[in-house]
């Protein structure tokens, strides 16, 4: 063999050398990174919380008939207590006739033995026309009512009412409003 057909086989052999070495490097530092513990810093125990759940969602029924369903971005299920601290609650109750009440609230809290709620925050309930606004909300399972003991603002698009407290029968279709009631209506108020 002359020395320009050993220089034409040794480049690309040694080419390929290098690259067969490469090729082994990078093939054990990447084992050695996926074969290596993770090691957990600073993990926040809630001593008080049996469960967190990042999403819930469920459903009530009676009787075969859906009363509610409700959906949270979080829930945290606390140990000794019957109770589920929700946060970004949506909440859609069902009347008797079959319309809805949507419920949001910033936070809520619902009793995971009775299914009665407590919402708080920004509580927003909209109901056909009507949106109704209040820091404070609870719901009453059993006889299927949503009450309020602080001030509450009930609108439509061209009138406000404004109470002390309040009380919706979701099976009658009914809302009692108590304490300073004041508002301005329009010729065309209707409160379904």
């Amino acid at each position: 063999m002359n020395k320009s057909s050993k220089k034409k086989l040794i480049y690309p052999l040694t080419g390929l050398l290098i690259c067969i070495l490469l090729g082994l490097g990078i093939f054990l530092y990447v084992n050695k990174i996926l074969n290596t513990p993770i090691t957990i810093k600073k993990i926040d125990v809630d001593s008080t919380a049996a469960l967190k759940l990042n999403v819930l969602e469920q459903i009530s029924k009676k009787n075969g008939i859906t009363e509610w369903k409700l959906k949270a971005s979080s829930a945290t299920l606390l140990k000794k207590e019957d109770k589920a601290i929700l946060k970004d609650v949506d909440v859609i109750f069902y009347t008797k006739k079959e319309t809805q009440v949507h419920l949001t609230s910033d936070e809520g809290i619902l009793n995971t033995r009775t299914h009665d709620m407590t919402f708080l925050k920004n509580v927003i309930v909209r109901h056909e026309t009507y949106t109704l606004r209040t820091d404070k909300l609870h719901y009453k399972k059993k006889p299927h009512i949503i009450t309020s003991d602080v001030h509450v603002t009930l609108e439509d698009r061209e009138s406000v009412i404004e109470a002390d407290s309040m009380v919706t029968k979701l099976n009658q279709n009914k809302t009692i409003l108590k304490g300073h009631v004041k508002g301005k209506f329009s010729e065309n108020f209707n409160i379904p």
